[in-house]
């Protein structure tokens, strides 16, 4: 059974779509919400599709609140502005009957079309082909007996994804499935493609430098438009 995750914050303008798609596509698998504080309708839309939990506001710590909530042997976070493939929970089955392999993600996609969005999309698959970095945005699944050996998502306010990733390609294989993880590139609009893209660059680096992931925050709060985390 596939359990999927959902961390929401102040999202009631995407929410409604994606778990609309996620009820049609993945019509076998459990959906779990989990609320990190929102102030507008995010829980009352939520309510509609899926089971709602609350959590202290932290990606992080809200995906291991739904991890510990959820019924699913393979647990697969996605975000409230992502629209998957109808394909996708197969293939992650698929992908999981090797034993070899722990986890994965889907290729990387953005609902607007542009030749700058597809490099940028690029890049973040050929990364987590080589890498095996799996960020939040391309629906990062995993075996649940591997997550809960590893004590779930590292409680961080910034980079949960990447050190999560880091440390799951210690223990076995991730791969990239072919299905897509189609996600909005409002921030990208917001802030302006490749300032964007040359702002995550530098905060990725910092952290694998040392930088105190607070620090981090800090700047990332600093340069980026407002809205939910």
């Amino acid at each position: 059974m596939i359990s999927i995750i959902v961390p929401v914050l102040n999202e009631e303008a995407t929410l409604g779509a994606t778990l609309v798609h996620l009820t049609r596509a993945c019509p076998d698998c459990e959906i779990l919400v989990v609320d990190g504080g929102s102030t507008d309708q995010t829980v009352d839309i939520a309510q509609r599709y899926a089971r709602v939990l609350v959590s202290a506001p932290g990606r992080g710590q809200q995906m291991n609140v739904g991890a510990t909530a959820a019924a699913g042997d393979i647990l697969w976070f996605v975000h409230a502005d992502t629209e998957v493939d109808a394909k996708a929970a197969s293939e992650i089955r698929q992908a999981l009957a090797d034993p070899a392999t722990i986890g994965g993600g889907l290729t990387l996609a953005f609902h607007d079309s542009s030749l700058s969005l597809a490099i940028v999309a690029g890049l973040s698959n050929l990364r987590a082909r080589t890498l095996h970095w799996i960020f939040g945005d391309q629906s990062l699944f995993v075996r649940r007996s591997v997550f809960e050996s590893l004590g779930g998502f590292p409680v961080l306010p910034l980079m949960e994804d990447l050190e999560m990733s880091r440390r799951l390609n210690r223990c076995g294989r991730l791969v990239l499935l072919g299905a897509m993880s189609r996600t909005s590139a409002r921030r990208f609009r917001d802030g302006g493609i490749w300032r964007v893209l040359w702002r995550m660059q530098y905060l990725k680096a910092g952290y694998l430098l040392g930088v105190p992931p607070a620090k981090l925050h800090a700047r990332y709060v600093q340069t980026t438009p407002k809205r939910g985390r």
